[in-house]
């Protein structure tokens, strides 16, 4: 089947131009001056928008296992909100337990996500049980298109790693060309300030924030890049949400570095005072890293711009307010720790285009291109060209909408955007030429995403 998409405004990393887009079964044909006297089977008009490659979203937990609940979203509904949203392909978070081994752990989520995903999806591999089989598995795991390898310096007897550790881990990293993935907080030092505030009866949501003070992730953030440095390992900076911890991944890109980072919608929109909100509101917006003070925002956008923070990531990881949330009522460390978000990057950053914030090209790149070469997709995915697969979004940049949980396609209860006016709607969604979401609604199918064996990143010198 050919699809064209004629009338619109092509937007790549490069640039914008007006051009029709030629679509042949899974693959984009060709890039036709508008007008192009050529029929197709079907066709689009977008006149007065754009047609961008659809985004990707390289940080989601679906199906995540936390505290004794699991994230709301499955793979079936998290990636039919995600293609609602404009997302044409989310790389996912496989988690290995201690104890268990990375082989089986990447079983077990291939088992989850075979045959319920609405669009393409790839994994990263969290590791927690560094030892000599799980570093010979590392081996296995890039083989099988898995050659990013998360790893925590929070969260003490659930997946903390300690430096010894993570050396190793890094060392293997740099043997085989994959890349380390990095929450970065000091979860020694945070656990006993979150000892203390229980231990003085601060108990609310927003102690969740003041427990873990930017400081600690600055500070996290600057020992990752030290031991990156020494082992020679590339680093990808997970979620960063303090100026301080993008104080130290500036410094060591000026040098050269293989240092990479990544920040999310929330950190750039919402801020401590959220935690504080009253009646155990907060809950909602328990995250980790937390939210931060307000100032730290502007710094976040600059970061954007000048390219010291690459890719902006969802961590969709969506608890319900009612039952998961309000596991932590009378103890904040109790709280689920996510927001969801998968539904709505692509129209958030939007709007920093809209302030002013990031250029038309650069939200192109920060939304997909960048991820698909940062995760070894490009140039399969992340542009508009010949070759390249069908992924893409038809986006009306005048359309207006109101972010509510009344009207998301997320399987959790809240937004936390809600009533949020936004700038900006995706019209139409192609996944390998496949039309998924247009006016009639979702036209896709659990299934027809595929599992993305990916290479190795290409940012690296």
């Amino acid at each position: 089947m050919t699809i064209l998409i004629r009338g619109g405004t092509v937007v790549n990393a490069t640039g914008a131009a007006p051009a029709d887009v030629l679509v042949d079964g899974e693959r984009i044909a060709a890039l036709l001056a508008p007008g192009f006297p050529l029929q197709a089977d079907e066709t689009i008009d977008a006149t007065g928008k754009y047609v961008i490659p659809g985004g990707i979203d390289a940080h989601t937990h679906m199906e995540m296992p936390f505290g004794g609940t699991s994230s709301a979203d499955d793979f079936a509904s998290g990636t039919t909100a995600a293609a609602w949203g404009g997302t044409t392909t989310i790389i996912d978070f496989a988690v290995q337990a201690k104890g268990t081994s990375l082989l089986s752990t990447l079983d077990r989520w291939h088992q989850k996500a075979d045959g319920r995903c609405a669009i393409d999806y790839g994994f990263h591999m969290i590791v927690s049980d560094v030892n000599d089989t799980s570093l010979k598995e590392m081996e296995s795991c890039v083989d099988a298109g898995v050659n990013t390898f998360k790893m925590f310096m929070a969260y003490p007897g659930v997946f903390y790693a300690t430096d010894g550790e993570i050396l190793r881990a890094m060392q293997k990293a740099r043997e085989t060309g994959s890349t380390i993935m990095m929450h970065a907080e000091n979860g020694i030092a945070i656990d006993e300030l979150v000892a203390q505030a229980l231990a003085q009866g601060r108990t609310e949501p927003v102690e969740h924030g003041l427990t873990r003070p930017p400081e600690l992730e600055g500070e996290a953030t600057s020992r990752a890049i030290a031991l990156a440095k020494v082992t020679g390992s590339p680093l990808y900076v997970v979620h960063l949400s303090a100026a301080q911890a993008l104080d130290a991944v500036a410094r060591a890109r000026d040098t050269g570095q293989n240092v990479f980072a990544e920040t999310c919608p929330q950190y750039l929109y919402l801020s401590l005072e959220d935690l504080a909100r009253p009646d155990f509101e907060g809950s909602k917006y328990v995250a980790s890293p937390p939210l931060r003070p307000r100032e730290h925002q502007s710094e976040l956008w600059r970061g954007l711009r000048t390219n010291d923070l690459s890719v902006v990531s969802t961590d969709h990881c969506p608890f319900c307010f009612k039952d998961q949330k309000e596991l932590g009522r009378g103890d904040f460390s109790k709280i689920p720790n996510g927001i969801p978000g998968v539904e709505h990057r692509i129209d958030l950053l939007h709007q920093g285009v809209v302030r002013g914030e990031i250029s038309l090209a650069r939200w192109v790149e920060i939304c997909s291109t960048t991820p698909a070469r940062m995760f070894g997709l490009h140039p399969r995915k992340g542009v508009v060209v010949p070759g390249a697969d069908a992924d893409l979004v038809v986006y009306d940049p005048a359309a207006t909408q109101v972010i509510s949980a009344a009207t998301h396609h997320m399987d959790v209860d809240y937004s936390a955007y809600e009533g949020m006016e936004i700038t900006g709607r995706v019209d139409t969604v192609l996944s390998r030429g496949r039309v998924v979401v247009d006016a009639s609604g979702f036209r896709g199918s659990t299934g027809h995403g595929r599992f993305l064996a990916r290479e190795l990143n290409q940012y690296l010198v």
